[in-house]
């Protein structure tokens, strides 16, 4: 058994809009790595992946709305979000040096912190600190928590201020 596979245990099972954040990271990673369109990856991932078994695995059934929404969402407001991002990380790691996939999950999760008002800050960071937790064991998983915490007091101050 992997690293990776050992640590799902300490991962909560995903609902429908888990399985979508999972997906739209996957799907953005793709879309960094691959060139792949919006419009090629949506299809991809609604007619083979989410909810469908691929080699012995079966994928989590997605909401299909949420996940357009966030890779939509990312894919039109990336110039606004990505100063955000790189203004959370230290200097001597700027956005284009973070990995691929982490690039991936702090894109979806601070697009969902800027236009998600809905669903709580915490919520989010949470959700995204367990998508990376799935594919990353050491430093990764503290770091997104911290990113996404400093963009969220900064976008939705309102929500860590003592009541």
């Amino acid at each position: 058994m992997s690293e990776a596979n050992n640590s799902a245990a300490h991962i909560r099972p995903a609902n429908k809009r888990g399985a979508a954040r999972l997906g739209a990271v996957q799907a953005l990673y793709q879309m960094d790595i691959g060139g792949t369109s919006l419009q090629q990856v949506v299809a991809e991932f609604e007619n083979v992946r989410l909810g469908k078994e691929i080699d012995g695995e079966q994928y989590l059934e997605a909401d299909a709305a949420y996940f357009r929404g966030i890779l939509a969402g990312v894919v039109k407001e990336q110039l606004q979000l990505d100063p955000l991002i790189h203004k959370a990380l230290t200097p001597d790691w700027p956005l284009r040096r973070i990995d691929s996939l982490l690039r991936a999950v702090l894109r979806a999760a601070t697009f969902e912190i800027v236009r998600r008002k809905d669903v709580p800050a915490k919520v989010i960071i949470t959700e995204y600190v367990d998508v990376t937790k799935a594919y990353f064991l050491e430093d990764e998983p503290k770091m997104v928590n911290g990113v996404l915490d400093h963009i969220a007091r900064e976008v939705r101050a309102s929500e860590f201020t003592k009541k």
